[in-house]
Formats: C-alpha cells, sequence, structure tokens
C-alpha cells in the first residue's frame, strides 16, 4: 500500500531520528487539553523541543483551520523533517497527509501515539506507545 507522505514510524524509530538529525522536529498534534492531562514528550535532553499544534482544536474537535499556517510559521523548509505524534497515530496520520500535500516532503507518523493502543480493560499507556515504552516524557 502506497502512502501519502513519508513513512510511519514506531516511537523508538521517532526517539532515534529527533537525536541523530538536527533538522528533524517533532510535531505533537494532539488537543492542549491531552498536553496538560496526559503528559507531553519531553526532548530536553536532545537540545530540542517539541511543537504543539492542535490538529482539532479543544473543547469542540473541530480542525484546526490554523495549522497548515502554524507548522509554516515554526518549520523552517518544506524539506525539514516532521515527525506527528498524537495519542495512537490517527490525527497525526491525517496530519502527515495533509502537510504532505500543502508540499512538505518529509511528513512521518508516529506509530501508536503518545498513549498507545488499548489494553483488555480499555486502558491506554499499558501495551505501547511513547509512553509505555519509556521515553521522555513530562506532565503537562
Amino acid at each position: 500500500m502506497e502512502l501519502d507522505y513519508a513513512g510511519d514510524l514506531t516511537p523508538n524509530e521517532v526517539w532515534q531520528m529527533l537525536k541523530d538529525d538536527e533538522n528533524c522536529h517533532l510535531i505533537d498534534c494532539r488537543s492542549s487539553a491531552e498536553w496538560l492531562l496526559v503528559g507531553v514528550p519531553e526532548l530536553e535532553s536532545i537540545n530540542k523541543s517539541t511543537l504543539f499544534i492542535e490538529w482539532q482544536t479543544f473543547p469542540m474537535m473541530e480542525k484546526n483551520q490554523r495549522f497548515f499556517q502554524d507548522v509554516s510559521e515554526n518549520v523552517p523548509s518544506k524539506d525539514t523533517k516532521i515527525i506527528f505524534l498524537c495519542r495512537s497515530g490517527a490525527r497525526s496520520r491525517s496530519a502527515a497527509e495533509f502537510m504532505t500535500s500543502q508540499g512538505f516532503n518529509n511528513c512521518y507518523n508516529c506509530l501508536e501515539g503518545f498513549e498507545g493502543s488499548h489494553n483488555e480493560s480499555g486502558h491506554r499507556s499499558s501495551v505501547n506507545g511513547w509512553k509505555f515504552l519509556g521515553l521522555p516524557w513530562k506532565q503537562g
């Protein structure tokens, strides 16, 4: 199946790419409520900062009409590698597809997202995802 963006990366692959490539950015496209209540990726140990740009705006969860503009204002070039992260990998995939359609050539989706899949009890962060893997994060 051909993707409409550069590709999918596991959280560990995301971390490695962020560490290895100074021209690679992480955009957390979850909602502001998720950043505050669930936590956020912490990139200070690799001298980077996560960019926080909602794909859907809280509380109505409507598509952020400024998404393209907000990304464009924060990413220096359309050739820069951008990795999108959401809760589970769905919104981030949509964001990667959209930004690719707007001429950004290196957009990636973080599979599993920040919280990952549900377990048998319906809870997240216990099966896979950024937090489950123990990658750096902090409470919002």
